[in-house]
């Protein structure tokens, strides 16, 4: 079944459901990792350590890798670098190509511009040599063989050299704000690291042909192509029992020209950047035994040791939850014998924040879809790891600006995580639940639960938080991966401002983005007779009334947008998680306070 016709079964989040605190909420198990009170956990773990999480059957579950290479600029000139590979960036305009046309004529790629002739010159043709295949032109992400090159005892020089492709020269000089899809000197860190692997090389080089120009320009690359070589480095290894430690250990970047302090202050922004999707892929990929409601908070309280004077962490219990009146998130969780955690995490300038906003990241570390059970082939339950990837998006955002720490923005990152079971006592088809927004839901499919939880999620930063702008994301319906495919999200937002806000995040960040409609009409599909509304509509539109439904616990005068992601959260073909949207969030979240 292809997942074209898997989405078609309501969704990842399918729809989302919920039940308890309807009018009255049962006492639910008390979270272990509150000890039963909320409480603050921002000095609960030391930054010093490698935190980990212990979970039966594995000794460490660690948040982040615990080695990565180190990333430096040199001045060498790169025929002279004597490393073990260097990748030189080139774009298509640096290379002419010929025949491959519709009568088979043997394509012809070779070089144009000087300073790759010169620099082809001092390696002997090892260049033109990689080009003779025809098969590399430049192209965006795309990287030649490595060719091994005879050594000389006169001169040091690199054991290999390969090519990457930066793409268009046109799209390099681009603003970020302006660049839709992936930044090319991202995309060829990330090609350097693949090439890297491949090889087995313990040392790396990556050359520019042509030096950006001005210092912002050549700060932003240096920013890029780091981020790109050190999350390029991510392999799924925590839960194999032989994983080999990755050899790579240092990449050298040249031809970026600009001063020392500049690029340091790039590359410490890149790393940033890796950190954060590191840790939104770690918290996807790792299974549902490990990754549950208390480990996500637990890594919650591992980002805010990193940086104490800026982050505070908040997590409340069931019966904390209770006395909010919480009731649709907690008719979610109650079939489950994991505790929900929800997590309040709080970022705080040095000097005074100009704007307070929130992140709302559906936190599902599991989804059986309840008593609307994901069943049969082609329901994905086997993949229900990932419904909490809009949690580990917020969570990455977080980590991005505890290393980054912008001015003049006060940020909430909230979250309010369980698991969707299957129980006696869990949620049932029919139920009526009661928000802390005060409007009563009817639940007309227990599969639809992420928006429950999202409903007292936004609540919760309104009315607790005091957030002027909201975004919530989550891997909410099916219905956006029939949209949009696997590589794009849904926005959905009533705010011009806020949408355009978010575009150019997205498009400085490289995650693709798209505005979608939000159709008043389709909204009487959520009437009840019995309730409020219902959390789902009809199967045409899905996506867009699982919008409308969030829509309604937004208060007039706040901001707000919902990005779903159900497709970009994974890669399909390679069966891991991408890391989607904690750059995105982390990006919109410093303009805000710019």
């Amino acid at each position: 079944m292809s997942l074209v016709q898997r989405s078609l079964r309501m969704g990842l989040d399918a729809a989302i459901y919920n039940r308890r605190a309807a009018f009255k909420v049962a006492q639910l198990r008390t979270p272990s990792i509150a000890a039963g009170r909320s409480r603050s956990m921002a000095t609960s773990v030391s930054a010093s350590a490698m935190p980990v999480a212990t979970v039966p059957g594995f000794d460490k579950v660690a948040f982040e890798p615990e080695v990565l290479p180190a990333v430096t600029v040199v001045a060498d000139a790169p025929a002279s670098w004597a490393g073990d590979l260097l990748a030189v960036a080139v774009t298509e305009e640096d290379l002419s190509s010929s025949g491959g046309d519709d009568k088979n004529a043997e394509k012809v790629v070779s070089i144009k511009s000087d300073a790759l002739a010169s620099l082809d010159k001092q390696l002997q043709g090892a260049l033109s040599e990689l080009l003779s295949g025809g098969d590399f032109e430049g192209k965006q992400s795309s990287a030649s063989r490595a060719l091994r090159l005879g050594q000389s005892a006169a001169a040091a020089r690199p054991r290999y050299v390969a090519l990457l492709g930066l793409g268009k020269g046109e799209a390099l000089a681009k603003p970020a704000s302006e660049r839709y899809g992936a930044n090319p000197y991202q995309a060829a860190g990330a090609a350097l690291a693949k090439l890297a692997k491949a090889e087995k090389v313990a040392s790396a080089g990556l050359a520019l042909l042509s030096t950006p120009q001005g210092a912002d320009a050549q700060q932003e690359a240096a920013k890029r192509l780091a981020a790109g070589a050190l999350a390029g480095c991510y392999e799924s290894l925590r839960f194999k029992s032989k994983a080999k430690a990755p050899k790579l250990a240092a990449l050298h970047l040249m031809g970026l020209g600009g001063s020392q302090q500049q690029l340091e202050a790039g590359l410490q922004a890149g790393a940033g950047l890796a950190a954060g999707n590191f840790m939104t892929r770690y918290l996807v990929e790792a299974p549902p035994n490990v990754c549950t409601p208390s480990h996500l908070a637990d890594a919650a309280a591992h980002i805010a040791a990193l940086a104490p004077e800026r982050l505070r962490l908040q997590v409340l219990d069931a019966d904390a939850c209770a006395k909010l009146g919480m009731g649709c998130y907690l008719g979610v969780a109650e079939a489950s014998m994991e505790p929900p955690a929800f997590i309040h995490l709080t970022y705080e300038p040095k000097g005074q924040a100009k704007k307070k906003i929130a992140i709302v990241g559906k936190g599902l570390t599991f989804d059986s879809g309840g008593y609307n059970l994901k069943a049969g082939p082609g329901s994905m339950i086997e993949l229900m790891k990932f419904d909490m990837g809009g949690a580990a998006a917020t969570l990455g955002a977080a980590r991005i600006l505890a290393a980054t720490q912008p001015d003049g923005v006060e940020v909430h990152f909230i979250i309010a995580s369980c698991e969707n079971m299957v129980h006696g006592k869990g949620l049932r088809p029919g139920d009526v639940l009661k928000s802390a927004h005060g409007k009563t839901v009817e639940v007309n499919n227990t599969d639809a639960e992420g928006r429950l939880t999202l409903a007292d999620a936004l609540w919760y930063a309104q009315e607790k938080a005091g957030a002027a702008a909201i975004v919530d994301i989550a891997t909410l319906t099916g219905a956006c991966i029939i949209a949009l495919g696997g590589e794009v999200a849904g926005m959905f937002t009533p705010s011009d401002a806020m949408a355009a806000g978010l575009c150019a995040a997205s498009n400085a960040a490289g995650e693709k983005l798209w505005r979608m409609p939000m159709e008043a009409s389709y909204g009487e599909q959520l009437k009840s007779s019995v309730a409020d509304m219902k959390n789902t509509g009809g199967r045409a539109g899905g996506s867009i009334t699982a919008a409308l439904f969030l829509k309604e616990f937004i208060k007039e005068g706040v901001e707000w947008a919902h990005l779903d992601i159900a497709g970009p959260v994974w890669d399909e073909k390679a069966s891991l998680p991408t890391g989607y949207g904690a750059a995105l969030l982390a990006q919109w979240a410093t303009e805000q306070g710019a």
